[in-house]
Formats: structure tokens, C-alpha cells, sequence
């Protein structure tokens, strides 16, 4: 029987889009306790404003935005031709398995250290304690999990929903306008959550900083989403390649009815 699963075309194009979803979503948690300036990265002078009367802020970014770009184009082309279900499926999977991946890390970091080589194996390159540094990087989500899960799931429910909704009014025309339109609401919801929570809530930022943190990640979100649709085209088009004309259209149509939604 999983010869037949597997020889399906559309049952192995959901798992390779599920699996890149899942991974990217997963790395994005993993990674994003660490900040980077833009400006340096975009070797500009850095800038210098002033937010809520928080003075000299910049362009500082997350580097869980890094694999988002991939989220966005999986969770579009999933929606477009599985449907809401599809979508709810997989944001409820890799909320499980993010999850999980917290929980181990957990057990890890209470593991009891060898106190012996390990523990001052990277003396040298300036980590003069592995455990602290262990605790201090893995450690860094474990009290944000809940504020960064609640602003995955509620923003990809809300970006599936949207990109429905578009579809339904523009049919299989202007793809870019749903990939677009459905991203300009769902990471607003996203980039809020999960910011106040991680750094100004937890970390104990300004709230002034925490705000420039949530416009700048959003603002970068946008313009990716934007950079990004002749990928999302491309993407599409290989996926029409892939399961055939007539296959595609059917998906497409069967991901649109009513019932999908149950």
C-alpha cells in the first residue's frame, strides 16, 4: 500500500512542501534568539532614530526572518492547491513537533555536563564553560515557546484564511495579489505576538525598542513577500509541471470548495 501512497503525485509533492515547510519553520525557532543588525549586513552606515522617545534605534532584526521567505512561499503554494485543510494540517504538525524540539532541548540542557574535557573544550575560542554556553543558546526559547507558537498558529490560520477568501474573489488570476494580500495581515499579527513577547515581556526591553524591532522585522517581511512572487510564480509553474495541467486545475478547484473547510 505505501508504494501507491508514494507513487501519487500529489501525495509526494504534499510531503516534499510539508517538509520544507516543517524544517523551515522549526530552523526559524531554533535561530531566532539571536539578533543582526541590517545595516551592517547591507554594509551601510548604521541609522540612528528615534521611536516612542527611545533614542538612538536601528535596523535590528531577528534571524528567524532568514528562512521565512520559504514559509510564506510553501504555505501559498499548499493553500492553492490543498486548501485550508492542508494549511491547518501542517501549522498544527509543526506546532507539535516545535514543541517536541523544546521539550528535548529541555531535558538536555538538565542533563548532568561532563565535568571533565568537555566542559572547557572551547576555551580557546573564547567559551570557557560549554554548559553555560549550552543553557544560554538552547535555553534562550524555552519562555517564549508559548508567545512564539501562539503567533505561528494564529498567523497562518489567519494568512490560509485570507488567501482563501482573495482566491474566491479573484480566482486563479493574480496570485500575487493573495500571496501578497493574505501576508500583509497574518505577519502584522505574527511580528507583534511574537516580538512583545520574546524580547519585551521576557527580555525585558523598551517597549519603544521591542516596537522598532516589530516595524522593522514587518517592514522586511513585506518587502521579501514582494521580492519574492516571481518565485512564487515559478514556483507554481513547477508544480503545474509536475502533477500536469488537467491534475492541477482539478486541485486547485477542489481546494476551493466549501467542505474543504471542515
Amino acid at each position: 500500500m505505501i508504494h501507491s501512497i508514494l507513487a501519487d503525485k500529489a501525495t509526494r509533492l504534499y510531503l516534499i512542501l510539508g517538509g520544507f515547510f516543517v524544517a523551515n519553520a522549526l530552523i526559524a525557532e531554533m535561530v531566532g534568539v539571536k539578533l543582526f543588525q541590517l545595516e551592517t549586513l547591507l554594509g551601510v552606515a548604521k541609522a540612528d532614530f528615534s521611536l516612542l522617545g527611545q533614542e538612538h534605534l536601528s535596523f535590528v532584526l531577528s534571524v528567524g526572518v532568514l528562512p521565512w521567505p520559504i514559509v510564506f512561499i510553501m504555505t501559498d503554494v499548499v493553500n492553492d492547491y490543498y486548501g485550508v485543510r492542508g494549511v491547518r494540517f501542517l501549522t498544527l504538525l509543526t506546532t507539535g513537533l516545535i514543541t517536541f524540539a523544546f521539550v528535548m532541548m529541555y531535558l538536555a540542557i538538565h542533563m548532568p555536563a561532563e565535568q571533565g574535557w568537555w566542559i572547557g573544550s572551547s576555551a580557546a575560542q573564547g567559551v570557557p564553560d560549554m554548559q553555560a554556553a549550552f543553557t544560554a543558546i538552547f535555553g534562550q526559547g524555552m519562555n517564549i515557546i508559548v508567545g512564539s507558537l501562539t503567533a505561528f498558529v494564529v498567523g497562518q490560520l489567519v494568512d490560509a484564511f485570507l488567501f482563501r477568501r482573495i482566491k474566491r474573489i479573484t480566482g486563479d488570476k493574480r496570485i500575487w495579489l493573495r500571496a501578497t494580500g493574505s501576508t500583509v495581515v497574518s505577519q502584522l499579527i505574527d511580528s507583534v505576538v511574537v516580538t512583545y513577547v520574546a524580547f519585551w515581556i521576557f527580555k525585558d526591553m523598551s517597549f519603544p525598542m521591542a516596537t522598532a524591532l516589530v516595524l522593522t522585522a514587518y517592514t522586511y517581511k513585506l518587502l521579501v513577500a514582494v521580492l519574492a512572487t516571481p518565485l512564487v510564480y515559478a514556483v507554481h509553474a513547477g508544480v503545474e509541471q509536475y502533477l500536469g495541467p488537467e491534475r492541477a486545475q482539478a486541485m486547485r478547484a477542489a481546494a476551493l470548495r466549501r467542505k474543504d473547510e471542515q
